[in-house]
């Protein structure tokens, strides 16, 4: 039986929402985090890191978003539904597989810390840490973030999906197109269009009623 280890507010939801699409039994454990934010100590019984998502399936623990979701389709997808088959299209999905994690969303993560030190910190350096907290973004994190989202932009200007078809990698990458809309001041037409595109398949609702359901 597999069963989904699922963080709140975490990435978990993208193997909720791949679970959801292959339409496989599983089974989900919830962890709540922490007033401190961190994952509570039993998921480091799962995983030695408290790794989120983390999925085990029969004698196998598997963690991190990419590596699960490679996984389920390599597993489960006998119909080849959420790869795919073309050559073009699938040099597009490893590297929206790789893209997401590895170059787009540290910039939004470390956006989210930035904005978080200066209420984190004695008052009486509040405005110290405003003023760097503000240089960081406002030198290096902002100008990046707008060279990653104009080039989503013009990318989906011009594809429906990521690589081909729906795939994984459209999976793999909501989670970040979803937190640009959320966190980022501007519009974004076609980052919008296709958020809500994928927003309307019927396992991501599912996925997103179960995870509302839960705790």
């Amino acid at each position: 039986m597999i069963t989904l280890h699922h963080l709140d507010q975490s990435r978990s939801f993208r193997i909720l929402w791949a679970l959801e699409e292959l339409g496989l039994d599983y089974q989900i454990k919830f962890y709540k985090r922490l007033p401190s934010f961190i994952a509570p100590p039993e998921l480091k019984q799962i995983h030695p890191l408290a790794k989120a998502p983390v999925m085990t399936d029969a004698d196998q623990t598997i963690a991190e978003s990419a590596v699960i979701l490679e996984y389920l389709q390599e597993t489960y997808d006998v119909e080849q539904q959420f790869k795919p088959q073309d050559k073009v299209d699938q040099l597009q999905y490893r590297y929206f597989m790789h893209y997401a994690e590895g170059s787009l969303m540290p910039l939004l993560v470390m956006q989210l810390v930035m904005n978080n030190v200066p209420q984190n910190v004695p008052w009486l350096i509040k405005p110290i840490a405003k003023k760097i907290t503000a240089g960081v973004k406002g030198h290096f994190i902002q100008p990046r973030l707008k060279d990653h989202i104009a080039f989503l932009e013009d990318y989906l200007a011009q594809h429906d999906y990521l690589a081909g078809h729906f795939s994984f990698a459209d999976v793999q990458m909501g989670f970040p197109l979803e937190a640009i809309q959320s966190r980022i001041s501007g519009t974004y037409p076609n980052i919008a269009a296709y958020v809500k595109r994928i927003q309307q398949r019927p396992a991501y609702q599912k996925a997103r009623l179960k995870e509302q359901n839960l705790g």
